[in-house]
This record gives structure tokens, sequence and C-alpha cells, in this order.
């Protein structure tokens, strides 16, 4: 498994981050693992070199990051072997601080976040999203707070536009405060524009790097879904996928079905292969519930597309 830095420090990512969205609590969704089954999944992808797993306070109200952090402790894997992400905004459970990114909330977020995780630090702590609310400042400064007190690593943001990541990077670059140095954005084959029009080239030019969400856009580029009757196989299908059922789909999946078969290999290694590929792209965020879904993700970083493969993708995913 090759490993690539974060941003402009030296912590080093597999090329595959596994979210672990889907691993905590079937109180919060019915197709989320609870820890005793969502374990093997952390096990193999370690075995495999995957060092990098994402997750958030929010995520089944807290037991996403306990399941995290109770598989780690379980597995008996030493803490130096593993890179963890969590982020902070949202409500969890009652608090006066209870969201957004203020000093107050932050203080008391990652406090949290850590006893769920079994953990003294955080490699990477993410804003879950901008704070019209809170000045940039004071975010930063509470950050800066954590990475003294030496609960936090390195710091990243989600859901940013543009804009407000550039002030944050001018802010600090300007008055001494942690940068952020990577960026969580939407960003998979369908979905483009949004992380490309001004999100990749700031990036580019300011060293931030993209660990995407939604890599596989909720499972449709995996070529699970490719009829209206193909929803009812899974209930995150019924929910999420059918927004992906139109003309633009299914052009990128006849793209994808011929890169799959001249490379003998599976349209879902070849989705996270055309993220890996992209030059702003550390790691992409993609889970698995399956070992079949798993052994993808493990295999994708080892795909190398051809240049004629990836102008046949960029070509059918390009977006007006």
């Amino acid at each position: 498994m090759e490993y690539v830095p974060l941003g402009s420090t030296g912590l080093k990512v597999s090329r595959i981050c596994l979210g672990t969205m889907t691993y905590g609590s079937k109180k919060w969704r019915e197709w989320v693992l609870e820890e005793p089954e969502s374990r093997p999944f952390i096990k193999q992808a370690l075995e495999a070199g995957i060092n990098f797993f994402d997750t958030a306070d929010v995520y089944s109200e807290g037991e996403s990051e306990k399941t995290l952090g109770q598989s780690l402790k379980n597995l008996n894997i030493a803490r130096k072997e593993v890179v963890i992400a969590t982020k902070v905004f949202g409500r969890v459970g009652p608090g006066r601080n209870d969201v957004g990114a203020s000093r107050g909330h932050i203080m008391d977020a990652v406090d949290a976040s850590l006893k769920r995780l079994q953990t003294d630090y955080i490699d990477l702590y993410q804003s879950h999203k901008d704070d019209p609310n809170t000045q940039l400042a004071e975010t930063l400064e509470a950050y800066a707070h954590l990475i003294k007190q030496g609960k936090v690593r390195v710091i990243g943001a989600s859901n940013y536009t543009a804009d407000r990541l550039a002030q944050a990077l001018d802010f600090a670059d300007r008055d001494g405060y942690p940068r952020y140095q990577t960026i969580q954005p939407e960003y998979s084959l369908y979905s483009r524009l949004g992380y490309e029009a001004e999100l990749a080239p700031l990036a580019l030019e300011r060293q931030v790097s993209c660990i995407g969400y939604f890599s596989l856009a909720n499972g449709f580029l995996t070529g699970k879904y490719r009829r209206e009757a193909d929803l009812t196989q899974s209930a995150r299908g019924q929910r999420s996928v059918g927004k992906y059922l139109n003309a633009r789909g299914f052009k990128i999946l006849a793209a994808m079905d011929k890169v799959a078969h001249e490379a003998d290999t599976t349209l879902a290694r070849v989705a996270l292969a055309w993220l890996i590929a992209k030059p702003t792209v550390a790691a992409p965020i993609a889970s698995a519930t399956s070992l079949l879904q798993l052994e993808d993700l493990i295999a994708a970083p080892s795909l190398q597309l051809s240049a004629d493969a990836m102008a046949i993708l960029d070509e059918a995913s390009a977006e007006d």
C-alpha cells in the first residue's frame, strides 16, 4: 500500500481512507454494523495496509467513534499504527455548547471524542462544516490550543467553500495559527464540479489534500444500481441512489464498464482509482459492509488507469 502526506505535514496516510459512518449503532440506521460485526472489516483493512480511518462525533450519535475505538482496542493495535480522523460541529446529546465551531463547543466536543475513541490524541480533527456565526479566529485559536495540549495533531475542513477555505488559510498563514491541511468535499465521478471548479485549484496551490466523501456515489458507481427495480436491493439504495438514475449517470456507467472490462477489474476499483489519480487527492473515503466491498477498497490503489482510460472517464463524467 502506498502512503502519502496530508497537506504540508509529515503525517502519512494510505491511499484509501476507510469511512466508518457505516459502523456504530443500528438505532441510527438499519444498515449500520455494530462493533462485533465491524471489527473484522477494520482488522482486514489494517492487515492490507490501510491505516487511515474517518469518522465524526455525530455518526450514530457518537457510536461510530465508540465502535472504531473499541475495535482498535480489541484488535490490540498500537496507536501509532493508525491515523484517526474525526469531526466536530454537530449536536451530540444535550449541552450548553452543543453545536458549531465555537471555542466552547470544540473544547467540549474534543474531550468527548477522545473518550469515545479511547485515545489521547486525534490525528486529524476536522470542522465538519463552516460556522458563519463564529469568527475564524476563534475556531483556529481553539485548534491551536488543542495542538499545544497534544490532543490534536493537524486540522482539516469539511464542506467549506473555496472562499471560506482561502480565508481560513490566509488568516492562519498571516497570524501564525494552525492551517487546514485537508478539505473533505463530496467528490466522485458523478459529482465533480462542486470540488473541481474552485476548491481543487485552491487545494493544489495551497498544498491542501482532498479526502472526499461519497466516492462511490452511495454505491451507484459500483454498478449495482442500473434501474429502478435495483433500488430495492438495499435500504440505502432506496433512500439515496435514485437521483443518479439518469442519462448522465448511465453514460458514466457505460464508460466505466468499458474501462473495467479492458482492465479486467470492477467498477468500484475504477471509480476509486480515477480519484486517486487526481493530483490533489490523498485518499478517497469509502465504506465497506461486505468483504467484496472491502476487497475493492484494498485493491483500488494498485489499479493504474491509462491516459486513455482517464480521458474516457473524464469525458463521460463531464458536467455542464
